[in-house]
């Protein structure tokens, strides 16, 4: 994708379970090559606005336009799937499905895994490893699609400090050429990886800023409260 093209547009958008809304009116646009976290208090439609961006839930209102090929975008979850496999079979199926022949898909999950730290467990039972080798499996599977767009919710949230840092280095590292949007409660985890801020508060959208001005300027009363710690 050329840098600075358009990916996504959503204007107006409605989302909902049953009776429950989950997003309200939302309008915006991500284009190719942004960092956009998504922030917001639990229920504010984060992990919603990601779903829907990824093709997984249909809009009930508004205009929803993707110009990014299903397969050249990947979602990683707080809690990511794993097979009752090996390591290295749960990134190869992801290959496989993509298209590769199986002993390429193999060789090809060894090398990503290596690029995560993971080579040396790629026999185990993907579900013997830790929350941060999981997240890290799963970096290394979307990773080695090649993916344009990748998509991550809360990818550290439910991690040990000394594994967040692992697996924030690594999608700082992973997003590098890509466009890159995830949810995060981590105030410093976003000041980090972004480089745009898109609040959210029961499902509409509060604040869209860059990460500067976001931190450093003036803010709608709710996202200022958020910033501070004073709304939960």
């Amino acid at each position: 994708m050329t840098a600075g093209a358009p990916l996504f547009s959503l204007r107006g958008i409605v989302l909902r379970f049953g009776k429950v809304q989950a997003l309200t009116g939302v309008d915006l646009e991500i284009r190719a090559g942004e960092r956009v976290a998504l922030i917001g208090a639990n229920g504010s439609g984060k992990s919603s606005l990601l779903r829907l961006l990824h093709g997984l839930l249909p809009h009930a209102g508004g205009a929803f336009e993707s110009h990014v090929p299903p397969m050249s975008q990947a979602m990683l979850f707080q809690r990511p799937h794993m097979l009752r496999a090996s390591v290295r079979n749960n990134v190869a199926l992801a290959l496989w499905l993509k298209g590769s022949r199986w002993r390429d898909a193999q060789r090809e999950a060894i090398v990503a895994l290596d690029r995560v730290g993971l080579a040396e467990l790629a026999g185990r039972n993907a579900r013997t490893l830790s929350g941060g080798q999981q997240q890290r499996m799963a970096l290394a599977r979307a990773w080695a699609l090649h993916p344009e767009v990748l998509l991550l919710d809360e990818p550290t949230a439910s991690l040990d400090p000394t594994a967040k840092r692992d697996v924030e280095a690594l999608i700082a590292d992973a997003a590098q050429g890509r466009t890159l949007v995830f949810a995060s409660h981590n105030l410093g985890q976003v000041k980090r990886l972004a480089s745009r801020v898109v609040y959210l508060e029961h499902g509409r959208k509060v604040a869209d800023l860059p990460v500067h001005d976001f931190f450093h300027g003036p803010l709608p009363e709710e996202a200022r409260l958020f910033v501070k710690g004073e709304l939960v």
